[in-house]
C-alpha cells in the first residue's frame, strides 16, 4: 500500500505537535501541515511556528521522534498583490520542519502576471530546498487538472514542480481519473483523498473546507484514482468532518478517516 499522511483539517482541532501525534496513532507515517492558524478555519487552535522558534523545535523533535514526516506544508497563496519574497520565512520554517513539498492555490486573474509569480515562487522555494505542488481547485484561477498541468509545464521543473491532486477537486472539476493517469512523468507529486456524493453542493469551499465524506460514503472511485497516481505518490487523507467535532476525538475522526481509506484500498 502507498504512504499514507494525514491532512491538518482532517484532525482540525490539533497543534502541529498534536498533529504528529495523532498521524502516529492512526498509522499515518506522515503530515501535511497547516503552519500557521487560518481564520477560515475557525476549529483550528492558536500556535506560533514563525515567531516561537522553540515551538518549530519542538515540533521538528515531536516528528523526528514519532518517525512522521512533513509531506506538504501550507499556506501558500498567490494573488494578484502577492510579493513573493515575503513568503522567505514561511519557507524558512517549512524547510527547518523538514518539508518535502509546498502547496501553491493560484488566484492572480492575470496569466502572465500569474506566471511569473509563480515562477519566482517556485524560485525561492528551490533555494530552501523545497519542491512545489500546485493545488488545482475550481474556485481558484488554476481550476483544473489540466490547467495545474500546464502551469507547472511552463515551469519545466519535473519532480521538483508539479500538481497536487486532489480526488474531490478533481470531481468538482469535472476531470477524470484516466486524465490523471495520463499525466506526463514527474508532474503528479501528491495525492489527496476523500469521498463525496455525485451532486457538487452549491458551496464548492464549505464542502472543501469543511464536510468532506469519508470513503464508502460516497460515490468517487478512490482506489481507482489512488491506481492513477504515480507509483510510490504519496497520499494524504483529507476528510474534513467538521459536524463531528464534538462527537469524536480528534484521535477518533483520524483513525476512521484512515480506517475508510485502507477499506477503499483493500
Amino acid at each position: 500500500m502507498q504512504r499514507l499522511a494525514l491532512d491538518h483539517i482532517t484532525a482540525i482541532d490539533t497543534t502541529p505537535v498534536q498533529l504528529a501525534q495523532v498521524a502516529r496513532g492512526a498509522g499515518c507515517d506522515g503530515i501535511c501541515l497547516f503552519m500557521e492558524p487560518m481564520a477560515v478555519l475557525p476549529l483550528m487552535p492558536q500556535f506560533d511556528l514563525y515567531g516561537d522558534r522553540a515551538a518549530r523545535a519542538e515540533t521538528r523533535a515531536v516528528l523526528d521522534d514519532l518517525g512522521v514526516r512533513l509531506d506538504l506544508a501550507y499556506p501558500f497563496t498567490l494573488a494578484g498583490r502577492t510579493e513573493v519574497a515575503a513568503f522567505a520565512p514561511a519557507m524558512e520554517c517549512a524547510a527547518e520542519l523538514g518539508a518535502g513539498l509546498i502547496n501553491a492555490l493560484l488566484y492572480d486573474r492575470e496569466p502572465e502576471r500569474r506566471l511569473d509569480r509563480f515562477a519566482a515562487f517556485c524560485d525561492l522555494a528551490a533555494t530552501f530546498g523545497l519542491g512545489v505542488g500546485v493545488e488545482f481547485y475550481p474556485p481558484s484561477q488554476i481550476p483544473s487538472l489540466a490547467s495545474a498541468l500546464e502551469l507547472v509545464g511552463r515551469i519545466g521543473r519535473p519532480g521538483a514542480v508539479g500538481v497536487n491532486a486532489d480526488l474531490l477537486h478533481l470531481m468538482r472539476s469535472g476531470g477524470s481519473i484516466a486524465e490523471l493517469a495520463a499525466a506526463p512523468a514527474g508532474y503528479i507529486l501528491y495525492g489527496q483523498v476523500a469521498d463525496g456524493p455525485e451532486q457538487a453542493p452549491e458551496d464548492l469551499g464549505r464542502e472543501a473546507s469543511y464536510e468532506r465524506a469519508l470513503c464508502g460514503e460516497g460515490v468517487f472511485d478512490v482506489a481507482g484514482f489512488v491506481r492513477a497516481l504515480p507509483e510510490g505518490c504519496p497520499i494524504s487523507i483529507e476528510i474534513p468532518r467538521d459536524h463531528a467535532v464534538a462527537d469524536e476525538t480528534s484521535a477518533e475522526r483520524a483513525r476512521r478517516a484512515v480506517d475508510s481509506v485502507r477499506a477503499a484500498l483493500a
